[in-house]
């Protein structure tokens, strides 16, 4: 469905952005903003921003922003044609309904397409678990005593023993064998025709943050193996980057996330009230998959299988939720397997005991560590200390690896120095490497530093433009879209030069309505929400606002030079350069 550019900006306009975020948010007018506690992550101070001038929300502690559109889309779980109807519909504004034409359709995107054919795949599943086909399934669930209600939440289905049901399905529905193929739903032989990947299986849909299905997980009814499946990677569907169950525990007010290894813990959790629980998808644990968490938490708890494997996969875990910045402690479930078998036999409040009590993760790698040495002989003892020593060199912090050092100390009564010098003994030992190491890492954090020093700078000035509109007056000619550093930075301020050019006006929430993506509305919406001292004279403002220019003038200029080999382009960069010394921007003249 196509939208008129303009009867989308209208929609926008009536609805003001303060209004439609009071409704779901509490918020206090506080100077020319309103603030509030954002609702898309867990925190006790205020720090999402909605401004009535600008039109859009930022948040400064977990970074999402946007306009009342990208809001909507958010807090709902809506797709952008979903939360133009609802602000449509909220503004009592008409929309034309419009059928896609033939070309249309071909013209849709092979994602929306890939999308729609999950749907669909879900839709079907769902209605065979409830069909007389789906007993089995529905049996399965019921004496897993699932509700009802749970299996309705979570959109489970059954996939019937015919091995090219779905298939005759989908073909039903106007699909190409081609565009099947690709979603990962049907496999094409030669010799056996098209069959389905999955059949005769309780059927989990595996949904991404925004609620769309991109795949499926499948346990097999009676003998058979897999026991579970995985849809293939598609281009919807990667492993590495998604969690099961995220999709509602994203939007959960608990201040952790627990991970478990399979569908029916996370499943079992959410129906016992527990729902803060994600699931990794058949692989192990990736450093992608945890910067997906720490979007939404700062804590995580492992709930992992209690058997060997189980343990296995929450040691490789802990080092990539650590380096993800993530604070981690393990539950220990035993003498019960998983989550789902320990919540059946003693209940929800005896979890959330194990919860209070889950184990620091070092305590925990430790733990597993001892099982490896007979800690009555003295061999074996001195190597388990050697090892813990090692192990302690991951605090980089002093005050904290001395922390360390004295719960050592007390457990295991080794000696606070003994055990101090024995881990300085083996991090000396790190040195020359370490040396080289923090070298490289010294002239990378100059690149990084000169670099966001730029962007915080480039922020800088795309806000006090939107708040000021004198200065793309006072600063024609001065400095343009190319000065600014990075394709995202040049395109939003081309926007905003463009728009004053025509407009006499800037509107940032326009702006951010010509990016599709809510990761990129995001990132725009901080362009324009940088904070800066407004206590000051018109003197200071000047000082400071020739600063910034020149700062990001000089930037680009010696950038530019490094490529330039044309004799023209060297000289009129040494003209910009000598200009750039005689720079001066008034305030005071109006």
């Amino acid at each position: 469905m196509y939208y008129p550019e303009d009867l989308v900006e209208e929609i926008r306009q009536r609805n003001d952005i303060v209004d439609v975020v009071s409704e779901h948010v509490k918020l206090k007018r506080t100077g020319n903003n309103h603030m509030g506690l954002c609702p898309f992550h867990n925190e006790k101070s205020p720090s999402f921003s909605v401004s009535g001038q600008k039109q859009m929300y930022h948040c400064f502690g977990c970074g999402v922003g946007g306009n009342v559109f990208t809001f909507v889309m958010e807090y709902e779980n809506y797709s952008f044609v979903e939360a133009l109807k609802y602000l449509a519909e909220r503004v009592n504004i008409a929309l034309p309904e419009q059928e896609y034409s033939e070309e249309a359709k071909k013209k849709k995107d092979l994602k929306g397409q890939l999308l729609e054919i999950n749907r669909q795949a879900a839709k079907y599943f769902f209605y065979q678990l409830k069909s007389e086909r789906g007993t089995i399934a529905y049996e399965y669930l019921t004496n897993r005593k699932l509700s009802d209600e749970t299996i309705s939440k979570f959109g489970l289905g059954y996939s019937n023993k015919y091995s090219n049901d779905l298939y005759q399905y989908l073909k039903q529905l106007g699909y190409s064998d081609e565009i099947l193929k690709q979603s990962g739903l049907v496999s094409i032989d030669e010799t056996k025709g098209a069959y389905d990947k999955f059949w005769n299986r309780v059927m989990f849909p595996i949904m991404d943050v925004n609620n769309r299905v991109i795949g499926f997980g499948g346990r097999v009814m009676g003998e058979g193996e897999p026991k579970y499946l995985n849809s293939p990677e598609t281009l919807l569907f990667d492993k590495s980057r998604n969690l099961y169950g995220l999709n509602v525990a994203r939007t959960s007010r608990k201040h952790n996330m627990l991970i478990c290894e399979g569908y029916m813990d996370v499943i079992a959790l959410h129906q016992a009230g527990f729902t803060n629980a994600v699931a990794s998808l058949g692989t192990a644990f990736t450093g992608l998959q945890a910067n997906l968490l720490k979007r939404y938490t700062s804590e995580v708890l492992l709930t992992y299988d209690s058997d060997g494997a189980g343990t296995k996969a929450a040691l490789r875990a802990i080092p990539i939720l650590k380096e993800a910045g993530l604070s981690t402690k393990v539950i220990n479930m035993k003498p019960y397997k998983d989550p789902d078998e320990f919540i059946k036999a003693l209940g929800a409040d005896e979890f959330q005991k194990r919860i209070d009590e889950a184990q620091n993760s070092f305590y925990f790698e430790i733990e597993v560590l001892e099982r490896d040495y007979d800690l009555n002989d003295p061999e074996q003892k001195t190597k388990f200390f050697n090892d813990v020593a090692k192990k302690l060199l991951v605090f980089t912090e002093e005050i904290e690896r001395n922390n360390y050092i004295e719960a050592m100390d007390r457990k295991y009564h080794v000696g606070f120095d003994n055990l101090r010098k024995l881990v300085n003994h083996y991090g000396a030992t790190l040195v020359p490497t370490q040396t080289v190491i923090k070298k490289v890492q010294e002239r990378s954090n100059k690149r990084v530093t000169a670099e966001d020093s730029m962007k915080q700078a480039s922020k800088l000035l795309l806000t006090w433009m939107i708040e000021d509109t004198r200065l793309f007056q006072k600063l024609n000619g001065v400095i343009s879209e190319k000065d600014f550093d990075g394709e995202l930075y040049q395109t939003v301020a081309r926007m905003l030069f463009q728009q004053y050019k025509e407009q006499g006006q800037v509107i940032p929430a326009k702006i951010i309505n010509q990016f599709e993506s809510k990761e990129e509305q995001s990132e725009v919406a901080s362009l324009f929400s940088t904070t800066f001292q407004e206590e000051m004279s018109m003197l200071e403002k000047e000082k400071a606002l020739n600063d910034l220019v020149y700062r990001i003038k000089k930037y680009s200029l010696d950038l530019r030079s490094r490529n330039v080999t044309d004799i023209e382009q060297m000289q009129s960069l040494i003209k910009e350069q000598v200009d750039l010394q005689k720079l001066h921007i008034s305030l005071i003249d109006g």
